[in-house]
């Protein structure tokens, strides 16, 4: 019987993973389709990742909100459900680099992709919002007590969440966010679209 003991000390300038959610964008690979450091961090917290749950992310893009939710407990389990290979592909590799490989990607769209798979915990919607039949088959398919987030940012898309609201209730926020940018040889700010987040726990 032998004992190993590492000791990992990280280099000044190495990439650190924080425990708290919100990891910088550049960590990612991705095309645009992301959900942003800030909204992801306040997503995260509404999805409240409880030991041994399960995640659906659908239309998962880059996949950061199923590898944060999988970076937040070792006993976490998520699966990635995008309709376009290339991304489905970006997130296997987004998911190896930063230490969750098993993150289950599902590559289809929804509601079909979604028949067969396990019963979820919480589900985040973060594309296909709009595709018929996708809110429904989420809704269905959560367990007691699981959580729904989804982010709009179109106002097709908005509107459905605030129809949603008004029929299921759960909590509608609306969330900016502006970074300082250069503008004219100065500072100025420069605002990112607004995102329309709707969460839901499931009675």
């Amino acid at each position: 019987l032998n004992t190993v003991a590492l000791e990992v000390v990280a280099l000044p300038g190495a990439r650190v993973l924080p425990r708290a959610a919100g990891l910088p964008d550049d960590y990612f690979e991705h095309d645009g389709q992301l959900t942003k450091r800030e909204i992801r961090a306040v997503a995260l917290s509404s999805l409240m990742p409880q030991a041994g749950q399960l995640l659906w992310d659908v239309g998962a893009g880059a996949g950061s909100i199923a590898i944060e939710w999988l970076l937040s407990h070792a006993s976490l389990e998520a699966i990635a459900i995008e309709a376009r290979a290339d991304r489905a592909a970006r997130i296997a590799r987004n998911a190896a680099a930063l230490g969750v490989p098993r993150l289950r990607i599902v590559q289809g769209e929804a509601p079909a992709a979604l028949t067969e798979l396990p019963r979820p915990d919480a589900v985040f919607i973060g594309g296909g919002a709009t595709d018929p039949g996708v809110f429904e088959a989420a809704v269905e398919a959560l367990t007691p007590g699981g959580r729904l987030v989804a982010n709009g940012v179109t106002l097709e898309t908005a509107s459905l969440l605030i129809a949603r609201h008004a029929a299921l209730g759960g909590e509608l926020i609306r969330l900016a966010v502006a970074r300082a940018a250069p503008l004219a040889g100065m500072t100025g700010w420069r605002p990112a679209m607004p995102v329309t987040q709707w969460s839901w726990v499931k009675p």
